[in-house]
């Protein structure tokens, strides 16, 4: 971990001091971002990993080749449950959700 008081160069380091450290609202978006790239990635793995296209896929799920299309696209907002359910049975895989604590929490409320 980069000392936060040190001089650096590092221009994402920089970008980070300057706009997003401390910035509860700028963190939150950063996350939620991450967590779209994360699912649309998984989306694209998947179904290159079956050796499948895009076409391919959408005639698994029962939907349009542009659906698909749409879910592999990191700035896309509508993924839903039963549609990433359907990928996963296409992909001959099953969906897992994981509710995980927040930093320095011990565990998830029951």
């Amino acid at each position: 971990m980069v000392n936060k008081n040190k001089p650096t160069s590092d221009a994402v380091e920089i970008m980070h001091r300057r706009y997003i450290r401390g910035n509860k609202k700028r963190l939150k978006y950063i996350e939620a971002e991450g967590k779209r790239v994360e699912i649309a990635q998984k989306i694209y793995e998947l179904r290159i990993q079956a050796n499948l296209t895009q076409e391919e896929l959408a005639s698994r799920v029962g939907t349009r080749q542009s659906v698909i299309s749409r879910l592999e696209d990191a700035d896309y907002k509508g993924h839903t449950l039963k549609m990433l359910s359907k990928i996963a049975d296409a992909v001959n895989c099953h969906l897992e959700i994981e509710f995980v604590p927040e930093s320095g929490q011990i565990a998830c409320a029951h």
